[in-house]
This record gives structure tokens, C-alpha cells and sequence, in this order.
């Protein structure tokens, strides 16, 4: 790793200037790692340096005399002559810019932007030699280093192409969320080091204002004083919420970013990090392969969403799927999937809400309805969807049964007590705070068997139950479920209902397999579950 180190530093000046002051200041070097595990959570004060793409690396760094943080290395504009040059160079793009081919997306911006900036620059190898053009009115090409080169193309495609100072994070893997309230409040909650504050700045309120500005210009949601709430989905699907205006938030302006990967994670990495059982996702597989109604519940920021992506490979390959999403999260692997977005700005009667986008689905027969969550009126209409026999995949905000049953029962959403069997299993997943360590868990899997009159209200079955204490899932349902027994085993044509759990044991055991053989890349698991679909246990890389 110490070459591996010494390399990246001779690649890039900056980072080995950093490690220089850094080591000057506490006497020692970081640790360089390519890649991240979840036993560093573990370190109480982390010293770790990682490349997120060259030229950005990222420094985890905390003492007991220092708050851990979260340190941004790239390359800057440090003195009076880089920042005059910058602008020379910025001007003179805008000069030729209008003379450029329009780009049709981010990738044929960045190769016009590195065209027109090779156009009007000319890399010399003595810097002491350069002509001081500061005159912006020359119409000679703008002479620059091979490292200033570097450096400021860079910062162009960072500024023009990214999302700015906050690029690097938008780079990072390792990150989940994004908080910023005011210039000078960066957070970022971080998959193994949890919230860590940032070396992220504005200069002030009214640059991070003009930030916002431009930011949601390109996302076609525009904010102003006026209207200084904004929701949207940035151009890599990350979901923002924006509160602009200052007598809104106090603070000054602040935004929320949720991170967005563009391969999901999949459901054999939830599994080994504890999320849930083995046997849970093999419940969950034979209920989606079946055609079962499934909500995802828990709290905000419990993983929600990411446990829902990670289940739809179990829908069987040919499947037609629709979503039905205010921002596009779900991403389902599903050849044939319609992707239904809503449309909240314009005039009222040009406006697409949750609700229209539910009927739509309806009436184009699909064989599962994804909603990317449920929260109105589009809630009976979704209800409606299972009652015709569509299968209805969504998320929902309860943190248990009770709460869920209440929520869908009471305004806005108003579904009778008696329609609630349509809805064949609700899971309940949490953000939990254990033993000193945040983790997510499944911590409930609640069947709905439906109404009884004698009792007055609908009765559920818990077939799983999570003990915080050994921090192990239980199944509670073993011979009890009255999803696999009554449900699936009727339909899968088992004599006896009870050998759905010989079957429920044999998906088990597929996944345990893929597991124990490091099989956790989000397409890797896919093809093996569709390769079992389509061979049975001939299909499988694996013997069980």
C-alpha cells in the first residue's frame, strides 16, 4: 500500500502537500487504503486517506483532542495569480461557448468543455517563462503548466459540469446523506464513520444562495424567496430538499442531499451486514416470486428504499413492473419496466400527481405496481391495485404494525379496516442505536391475515421478530404463516401446505451459498436468481 500511496502523491502535488503539512503538524502519516471495510467502524480515532478518483482523495481524521472529520483534498485556487488565470480562462470559454455544439448530457459537456478549454490554453513546461496575459482583452491563447492544466480543468468540469464544491462528495461511495445548513454547517453521514462534519465551505449566505440558485435552475425545480421550499432529484437520481429562503430557516439556507448509487445493493451484502436474516430474504423471495402485496415501513433515513431495491430481483425476470415515484429511486432490473414520474410544477391542470400516475398503471395491466412511497389519497388506489390482482410494492413511514394499520386507516388515505387483507405483508425496518454502534434492522416482518368482526379489527401474524439483544432475527412463524400456508403454498399446488418450508429452507440456503462465496455484486446475485428461475438448482454456479 506504501507504493500504492507514493504513487498517487506523485500523480498529484496537492495530496502530497497535504500529507506534508499533515505530517509537519502531528507527527505522522495516514493510512492509505483503496477500498473501505466495515470493521473500521470500530476505530475510535480513524487516521485513513482514500482516493475517490484521482485528483480527489478523502482523509478520515480524529483524535482525542481533535472531533473526527471529514477532509476533502483537491485541487484549489490558492494565490491572487491561480484565481486570475481561472478567470481569464472562464471568460474566454464563455467567448466561444456560444460557437460550441449544445451537449445533450453531462458526458458530451464535459469532451465540449475539454475541447474548447485545449482551444484556448497552451501547456508550456517552464512556468517561469509564461507571458503574463492578464489583459483580457488578448485574444492569445492563456500559456499554463501541465499541473495548472490539470487543476483547472478540473475545477471547470467541477464547477460547470458537477455539482460544485460538493462534487467530491457526490463522488464518494462511501456517503449516504448530505446536510448543509449555512455556509459554514457541512454534515455527511458516512456509511462506516456515521455523521462527521465537513472542510465544505461557502464563503458566506449569499454564495451558498447563488448556489442553490443555479443548482436548481439545472434541475428544472427554481427556487426563490417566494418559493423557498423545493424538492427534486439531481441528474445522478440523489433526491434534494432545498429550504432556501433565510427567514424560512434561520440558519441561513440549507439543503438535504440522499445519496443515490447507481447499482443497487444488494440483497446478500443486507443480509451479511445484518440487516436481516437469510431466511428473512427467502420469506421475501418467495412472496414477491408469488405475487404478494408488500410494504416496506420505518422511520426516515431506515434504509427503506434501499431494502426495496434490493428484493426486486426476486420478481421473476419477465415480469411487467411499473413505479410511481415523485423522484426516481426504485430501479427495478426487470426488462420490461415503465418508469411513471410525477409533475408538480405548472399550471393545475397540467400538473401529474401520485394519484394519476396510479390509475395510469392500472389500466396498462402490469404484473407488479412499484410506488416509491405512500403517503395520500393515492393510497386507495393502491389498495385498489391488490383488489384487481395487481401485486403493490411501496414504502410507507410506521415504525409497527399498530402505526401502519392506523396510518392507512385514518386521513388522508382512508382505507377501511376490511380492505386491509390486501396488503399480505409488511416489513418494519429501523435505524437502531446498539451497543454503541447505528445500525440498520429489520425488526419486524408482520403478515396481514384481515378483519374479524368479533374482534373488531384486523388480525396479524409475526413471522419475524428481531432480538436487539443477541442481535439475531428469530423465525417466529415457523410452521404458523399463514402467507406461505394458506397463500403461496395453495397456489404453488403443495398437497401439504407445509412443505413450502422445505422450499422456504432451499432459497435459504442459496443465498447462505452466495454469501459464504463473496457473492455480493448487485448484478452477480441477479443473475444468479434468474438463472435459478429459468434451470432450477441446474442453473445455480453452485451445488446446495
Amino acid at each position: 500500500m506504501a507504493d500504492e500511496f507514493k504513487t498517487a502523491m506523485e500523480r498529484n502535488p496537492h495530496l502530497r502537500k497535504y500529507v506534508d503539512k499533515f505530517k509537519k503538524t502531528y507527527l505522522k502519516m495516514p493510512e492509505f487504503m483503496t477500498g473501505l471495510s466495515r470493521d473500521l467502524k470500530e476505530l475510535k480515532y480513524p487516521n485513513i486517506l482514500y482516493p475517490i478518483g484521482d485528483p480527489l482523495f478523502v482523509h478520515i481524521f480524529g483524535t482525542q483532542d481533535v472531533n473526527t472529520k471529514y477532509i476533502v483534498i483537491e485541487p484549489r485556487l490558492e494565490t491572487s495569480d491561480e484565481r486570475l488565470t481561472y478567470k481569464m480562462i472562464m471568460d474566454k470559454l464563455l467567448e466561444y461557448a456560444p460557437y460550441a455544439d449544445s451537449p445533450e448530457n453531462d458526458e458530451e459537456f464535459g469532451k465540449i468543455l475539454t475541447d474548447l478549454f485545449n482551444k484556448i490554453t497552451k501547456v508550456v513546461d517552464n512556468k517561469k517563462s509564461r507571458k503574463k496575459l492578464f489583459n483580457f482583452l488578448n485574444p492569445g491563447k492563456v500559456e499554463i503548466t501541465k499541473y495548472e492544466r490539470d487543476k483547472y480543468l478540473y475545477l471547470l468540469k467541477r464547477d460547470l459540469v458537477g455539482l460544485g464544491v460538493l462534487e467530491p462528495i457526490k463522488r464518494d461511495p462511501y456517503i449516504e446523506d448530505i446536510h448543509v445548513i449555512g455556509s459554514n454547517g457541512c454534515q455527511l453521514v458516512h456509511k462506516i464513520f456515521d455523521m462527521l462534519p465537513t472542510n465544505i465551505r461557502w464563503e458566506n449566505d449569499i454564495e451558498l444562495s447563488n448556489y442553490l440558485k443555479n443548482m436548481c435552475e439545472r434541475i428544472g425545480r427554481p427556487v426563490s424567496d417566494a418559493n423557498p421550499v423545493v424538492d427534486g432529484s439531481l441528474p445522478d437520481g440523489s433526491r434534494i430538499n432545498i429550504i432556501y429562503s433565510t427567514d424560512v430557516s434561520l440558519k441561513g439556507p440549507s439543503f438535504t442531499i440522499r445519496k443515490f448509487t447507481d447499482v443497487p445493493i444488494s440483497i446478500t451484502q443486507l443480509i451479511s451486514w445484518g440487516t436481516m436474516s437469510a431466511q428473512t430474504a427467502a420469506y421475501l423471495w418467495l412472496c414477491l416470486e408469488y405475487g404478494m402485496s408488500i410494504f416496506i415501513c420505518g422511520e426516515t433515513a431506515s434504509g427503506k428504499t434501499t431494502t426495496l431495491n434490493a428484493i426486486l430481483p426476486f420478481i421473476k425476470p419477465k415480469s411487467k413492473v411499473f413505479s410511481c415515484e415523485d423522484t426516481s429511486e426504485v430501479k427495478p432490473p426487470q426488462p420490461v419496466w415503465q418508469q411513471l414520474l410525477t409533475r408538480e410544477r405548472g399550471p393545475e391542470e397540467s400538473r401529474v400527481t401520485l394519484f394519476d400516475l396510479l390509475r395510469a398503471a392500472l389500466r396498462s395491466r402490469p404484473n407488479y405496481i412499484i410506488v416509491g412511497e405512500i403517503r395520500s389519497v393515492e393510497g386507495a388506489v393502491a389498495f385498489q391495485a391488490m383488489q384487481t390482482g395487481h401485486p403493490v410494492l411501496s414504502t410507507f413511514h410506521a415504525a409497527n404494525v399498530k402505526k401502519m394499520i392506523q396510518r392507512l386507516n385514518g386521513e388522508p388515505i382512508n382505507i377501511p379496516l376490511t380492505f386491509m387483507d390486501n396488503l399480505n405483508v409488511a416489513l418494519f425496518q429501523l435505524a437502531v442505536y446498539s451497543r454503541g454502534k447505528f445500525l440498520r434492522r429489520v425488526v419486524g416482518v408482520e403478515e396481514i391475515e384481515g378483519y374479524y368482526k368479533e374482534v373488531d379489527g384486523v388480525i396479524t401474524r409475526g413471522v419475524f421478530e428481531w432480538d436487539p439483544q443477541k442481535d439475531k432475527h428469530n423465525f417466529t412463524g415457523l410452521n404458523n404463516s399463514y402467507i406461505l400456508e394458506d397463500k403461496i403454498a395453495n397456489v404453488a399446488g403443495y398437497d401439504d401446505p407445509r412443505e413450502i418450508y422445505n422450499e422456504l429452507n432451499l432459497r435459504t440456503r442459496i443465498l447462505e451459498e452466495m454469501i459464504a462465496r463473496g457473492m455480493f455484486g448487485y448484478y452477480e446475485v441477479l443473475d444468479v436468481i434468474w438463472s435459478f428461475y429459468e434451470k432450477g438448482l441446474e442453473g445455480l454456479p453452485f451445488p446446495i
